[in-house]
């Protein structure tokens, strides 16, 4: 990873007018990321607007929707108003791949908030509603749907988890983690949270049964989740485990080797992608003697020298975990070839312990800390992280993470790394709570509405950090006039 900064002043994007001064940043910075000088639209053969074969399927362009949690479904964890809303609009996207929708919850225990959908018998209809409106509505605006392909992402919140109430952790771990346990209310020696061998075991049929259910209601494929620091990420990084899922990279792997293959055998005609923190970090905190006023200290990592060599995450150098070491991920994607998944979404972090990382923002959440690095570095990081793994794995369909920070230059970049082969898709996730109709926007007009673009204000975290639920409160009406926003603006005047 780049250096951090003491200096937090980073320039706006919206202070570059043209490709040449972002190209001039870029190169200030050290960053290496091909950027074209206008939008082309599919008619001026914009790579975006290139067809692909995924799991056997013809998909139209190379757009992606990220899954994108509202935390508004409703107590027994089934979709809202509000969660039709956000997937008919999905539908409108343009966007020909929709991965995941949003994250839903195989069992009970792993949601994440009370309003996490959840798999259920009673929840089967709203699902299948959620998919319906959505091709309902990409239909009416494009047509057709032949070469729309949709997944749902499957879940298990783990260490994160919050079922019951908004404000009470009720974790399930894989393993004690000396600079994250604290943060969830586990104790160093409650070993209660530490799933046992039979409890994953069991938990596999959770993840099966929901498998069935996808495909019952008529989605596409399913994604095994396994980032962003929830159970099926922590799998990859229990060095310290005993036991079968813990030690080896073979034992870290095999709840999801062990998935993989009862889909295949239970389930064979669905089809299966992994959303994959593929490189982790240490987690960051605020500084309390960077604070001015009110305003948030600039992030640093938390105090790791007792914890060395750092044996609490996948994708690190163990001696130093600030550092990407992609050495067991790429053993990782060796492992998922040889299973048949040869489709992964790319991601990294967590948002819980180092947002910075995992979505680069210029204005932090109300939880958070300000950037210690101009976050086009993080762009920049995962960007070129999935160029590697596409270098290194040219027969994977892989999907890029982490474009929304680019905001004017989104389109820009996006078509030239599709043009350059780093990436198969450019997925996008905030910016479609913010502008969901960029990618259409794109493709057939050569234009975007810059009044309508996300600048990673953070209030889709905000929100949900206290117990509202996330959208747009910026830019998007419908949650502009909401009771909530108010809640939000004065949340974040107590924050600084």
């Amino acid at each position: 990873m780049a250096a951090m900064t003491s200096d937090a002043v980073f320039p706006k994007l919206s202070s570059f007018k043209t490709a040449t001064a972002f190209k001039g940043r870029l190169l200030e910075l050290g960053l290496e990321l091909p950027v074209d000088e206008g939008i082309l639209t599919a008619h001026a053969d914009s790579p975006l607007a290139q067809p692909i074969r995924v799991l056997g399927r013809r998909v139209g362009n190379r757009w992606c929707i990220h899954p994108m949690e509202g935390w508004d479904g409703t107590p027994a964890g089934g979709p809202s108003e509000l969660t039709v809303r956000r997937w008919r609009r999905f539908g409108q996207s343009g966007a020909k791949l929709i991965w995941g929708g949003e994250a839903v919850a195989v069992r009970h225990d792993g949601r994440a908030n009370p309003n996490q959908l959840c798999f259920a018998e009673a929840n089967t209809a709203g699902l299948a509603k959620l998919r319906e409106t959505l091709v309902q509505a990409h239909r009416e605006r494009y047509g057709t749907t032949d070469d729309l392909l949709i997944g749902l992402q499957l879940t298990h919140s783990g260490r994160f988890s919050r079922p019951n109430e908004k404000n009470r952790p009720e974790p399930k771990i894989l393993y004690h983690h000396p600079l994250l346990d604290g943060r969830v209310g586990v104790a160093p020696n409650d070993d209660s949270a530490i799933l046992s061998d039979g409890e994953i075991d069991a938990l596999l049929d959770d993840f099966v049964a929901a498998a069935k259910t996808a495909a019952h209601v008529g989605f596409d494929f399913v994604d095994l989740k396994a980032c962003h620091g929830y159970l099926g990420h922590e799998f990859l990084s229990a060095h310290t485990r005993p036991g079968k899922y813990g030690g080896s990279l073979e034992n870290r792997t095999r709840f999801l080797r062990n998935l993989i293959a009862r889909i295949r055998s239970e389930v064979p005609f669905l089809g299966i992608g992994v959303r994959v923190s593929i490189f982790d970090s240490v987690p960051f905190e605020d500084n309390p003697a960077t604070r001015i006023g009110r305003l948030k200290g600039i992030g640093r990592p938390c105090d790791f020298r007792g914890c060395l060599p750092y044996r609490y995450g996948f994708g690190v150098n163990p001696d130093d975990p600030r550092e990407i070491d992609l050495t067991e991920p790429f053993a990782f994607l060796e492992m998922l070839r040889a299973a048949g998944v040869q489709f992964i979404n790319v991601t990294a972090g967590s948002p819980y312990y180092c947002p910075h990382i995992q979505r680069p923002a210029y204005y932090p959440p109300s939880d958070g800390y300000r950037p210690p690095e101009d976050p086009l570095v993080g762009v920049g990081r995962q960007i070129n992280v999935t160029r590697r793994i596409k270098q290194q794995f040219p027969d994977l369909i892989t999907v890029g993470t982490g474009y929304t920070y680019l905001q004017e230059f989104l389109p820009l970049v996006a078509q030239a790394v599709v043009r350059e082969g780093w990436t198969d898709f450019v997925g996008i996730g905030r910016m479609v709570l913010a502008y969901p109709e960029l990618p259409a926007d794109c493709l057939s007009r050569g234009e975007i509405d810059t009044k309508r673009l996300c600048r990673t204000f953070s209030d889709c975290t905000t929100g949900p950090r206290h117990g509202l639920v996330s959208g747009c409160y910026p830019l998007d009406e419908q949650y502009k006039r909401s009771a909530d926003a108010e809640k939000i603006r004065q949340i974040k005047s107590q924050a600084g």
